[in-house]
């Protein structure tokens, strides 16, 4: 195959994406894209937002062109429903019609998840605050191309409060940690296959710190800390994470579906 053809999906609407703008340095898609030229540099890589019409109707008519689809992370909350989270819903849908190869991420995962037939609520155990812990990959992940050359016990940049509570009909769960059971998951849709990921191999801790900081007021009004010692805890324990974790390992499932896409 000559170079690929990757269609990104913007999780974010206006007012989110200038946040991740200003303060993790760039847009969910923009952060994305970003990576992949890393790994593939010669990639053509496209990137809508499912909030404006005219940018999915030709995403739509064009979808044969793409190798893959990527759908990123963001801020927005599903259960809120508002009309520019159904428009994600339906143009995930519309995808899942045609015969697509889809990596979902976050927000991502939770959109794919809920327009195949599943559900999506806020976590029973909490959140993920800039991090996911000891995620573990079951046996079933570790047949699965998506975790190769993945330690079966890793952690991860992650931020969610919400969590895939019901999967998608046949769906198969790869990983779970203690905070969500649906860490990563693979489920086909329509004529799609789609791999979701709950946690973040796009972003690095040093982003996610930064995402912290400007949500600091929010997380403590929302009481995700008591006290400014919790919260100094945390953003030590993250920078100590940090240490530990390299670029090879930190993205290896986007490589890995990068490969998958190229085959």
């Amino acid at each position: 195959m000559s170079n690929l053809n990757i269609l990104i999906v913007e999780g974010n609407n206006r007012e989110d994406s200038q946040f991740f703008i200003k303060v993790a340095g760039a847009s969910a898609a923009d952060n994305l894209k970003n990576l992949i030229l890393k790994i593939e540099p010669s990639s053509n890589i496209k990137i809508i937002n499912p909030g404006h019409d005219e940018e999915t109707k030709n995403a739509l008519k064009n979808i044969s062109q793409y190798n893959g689809i990527v759908f990123t992370g963001g801020a927005m909350r599903l259960n809120d429903m508002t009309d520019i989270i159904k428009k994600h819903i339906n143009f995930a849908s519309n995808c899942f019609s045609k015969k697509k190869k889809i990596l979902a991420i976050c927000w991502g995962l939770q959109i794919c998840s809920t327009a195949a037939g599943g559900r999506v609520n806020p976590g029973k155990k909490g959140a993920h605050i800039g991090i996911a812990s000891d995620v573990i990959i079951n046996s079933d992940g570790q047949k699965h191309f998506i975790y190769k050359d993945k330690k079966k016990i890793f952690t991860s940049p992650a931020f969610n409060f919400d969590e895939v509570s019901e999967l998608p009909k046949d769906a198969v769960l790869l990983s779970s940690d203690k905070v969500n059971n649906v860490m990563g998951v693979s489920f086909n849709a329509g004529n799609s296959e789609i791999i979701g990921l709950q946690y973040h191999p796009d972003y690095e801790y040093s982003q996610m710190l930064k995402l912290i900081d400007g949500r600091k007021d929010r997380l403590f009004k929302n009481k995700n800390f008591l006290n400014e010692e919790e919260y100094e805890s945390h953003i030590s324990y993250i920078k100590s994470e940090n240490d530990l974790l390299n670029f090879t390992d930190r993205t290896c499932e986007v490589r890995n579906w990068l490969n998958y896409i190229k085959s």
